[in-house]
């Protein structure tokens, strides 16, 4: 499982000086993304996407358990009512249920993704102040080296925290 570490940094070359020092701690590139204000130039550095930006993540799990929920009421009432068709009534609760949670999980992420990520709010006003938001997600029992590593040779660098835990699938 990894942690996502929070930085803020004052401008791009440092950003860039912690983006090289945290590839050879052989940290891939993959798990570091840099969030800025959209007039603040990043270079080569690895970008957030829609999963690091918005909240994507989540908006598809909370549809797909309330559409399945939904799903599983719509199936009942199906059931008692007499509405299912005898001989097929497992499939018919199977499909209603698995409908529900692909109609809820697409229309959640529809929603979702043009709602900034909640957890970022914290930064927001760092950001707009032209700061620069590095998150880079770590192996739990690195956390402490990296935080070590980008404190002791980064001074500027704000160390903001910490998330408990990061979704195994991004």
């Amino acid at each position: 499982m990894r942690r996502r570490l929070y930085f803020l940094l004052p401008n791009t070359r440092s950003a860039e000086t912690v983006h090289r020092e945290l590839l050879l701690a052989r940290i891939e590139e993959r798990h570091m993304h840099v969030m800025a204000r959209e007039d603040v130039p990043l270079g080569d550095l690895p970008e957030a996407d829609l999963r690091q930006r918005t909240d994507l993540i989540r908006g598809l799990q909370l549809g797909a358990l309330l559409g399945g929920l939904t799903g599983l009421v719509v199936s009942y009432v199906a059931y008692a009512t007499g509405m299912i068709v005898p001989g097929v009534e497992l499939w018919s609760l199977v499909s209603l249920i698995l409908g529900g949670v692909f109609i809820g999980a697409f229309a959640s992420t529809m929603i979702a993704i043009n709602v900034a990520n909640t957890r970022l709010a914290r930064f927001k006003a760092d950001i707009e102040a032209g700061r620069i938001l590095f998150m880079v997600d770590v192996p739990f029992k690195r956390v402490d080296e990296i935080s070590r590593l980008v404190s002791q040779h980064h001074p500027e660098a704000d160390m903001r925290g910490i998330d408990p835990q990061i979704p195994a699938f991004p």
